[in-house]
């Protein structure tokens, strides 16, 4: 009896690590997030916000990335949502995405929701901000998966003598996938991390232009993985057309009857009944 429990055991154990080993397998087979920079980058992005109201505007954006020195464009999508400013400090945007990534064998494209929750408020050349993105990701051959984005920074107008002043920018986003995550990882919830700096220079009251540097930190099964980035951001901004009703005279106001009366007489009778005999015409039917 002893010996057939020692052989019961080693079958028992023997099994538990075939069956580990394809499970670790599988979990080393999982595709990299398409997303992730590889060595020095250079992100390009373009903004078009065009006012619907006083507190609504469509928001349209495109961005394209390159990676290994500049040289590989390996993602580019566009992005739209409307954007609802409930307060003047919060902003709310729901948005679609549509992303491509050429080049991966892979993951060849991502259909992506978010919401954007944006809090900031000024406190002289000072403006502290931050934005949560909650995104659903539908990425092709993975399963779906979640994933929240906190990205606290500040703004600092800068005290130069001009009409338009430069505005240094400096932020940091952390990226939380807290359920299933279908890319490798390193067997954190906490994914990635962003640190970014930058300077926004308007150019015109539509149109800005800022150059920005980014350190891209990810969380990979073999370690943290940090590339540099450099970025150049363009901001359109198409102006609310706003109507102008001129003003009328008094005596244009309301529309007038013109009524022939014997003996070359006319009166005007207004539009709320009133009369005014002050004209005497001549009758046009002789």
């Amino acid at each position: 009896m002893t010996t057939r429990r020692h052989i019961v055991c080693v079958i028992a154990v023997l099994c538990s690590c075939v069956l580990a080993v394809p499970a670790r397998a599988q979990q080393q087979e999982l595709p990299e997030d398409p997303e992730d920079e590889k060595q020095i980058g250079l992100w390009l992005d373009q903004g078009i916000s065009a006012g619907l109201s006083a507190n609504k505007s469509l928001d349209v954006e495109f961005h394209e990335r390159l990676d290994e020195g500049m040289s590989n464009l390996y993602e580019y999508f566009v992005q739209g949502g409307v954007a609802f400013r409930l307060r003047p400090w919060f902003t709310l945007i729901p948005i679609y995405r549509y992303q491509r990534f050429p080049g991966n064998p892979a993951i060849a494209y991502e259909n992506r929701v978010q919401l954007n929750l944006t809090l900031s408020t000024s406190r002289g050349p000072w403006r502290p901000t931050l934005r949560t993105l909650i995104e659903g990701r539908f990425v092709d051959n993975r399963p779906a998966s979640a994933r929240l984005r906190f990205r606290p920074g500040v703004e600092y107008t800068l005290p130069l003598r001009m009409s338009r002043p430069p505005v240094l920018a400096v932020s940091n986003e952390f990226f939380i996938v807290p359920g299933n995550n279908p890319f490798a990882n390193g067997g954190s919830s906490f994914t990635q991390n962003r640190f970014q700096v930058g300077v926004r220079l308007p150019i015109a009251d539509s149109f800005s232009v800022r150059p920005y540097y980014l350190l891209q930190s990810v969380n990979l099964p073999g370690g943290w993985d940090t590339n540099e980035i450099f970025g150049i951001s363009l901001a359109f901004r198409i102006p609310r057309r706003t109507k102008t009703i001129r003003s009328q005279q008094p005596s244009c106001a309301l529309s007038c009857e013109v009524l022939i009366q014997k003996g070359h007489k006319v009166c005007l009778r207004n539009s709320d009944g009133s009369e005014n005999n002050s004209e005497t015409l001549v009758d046009p039917r002789g």
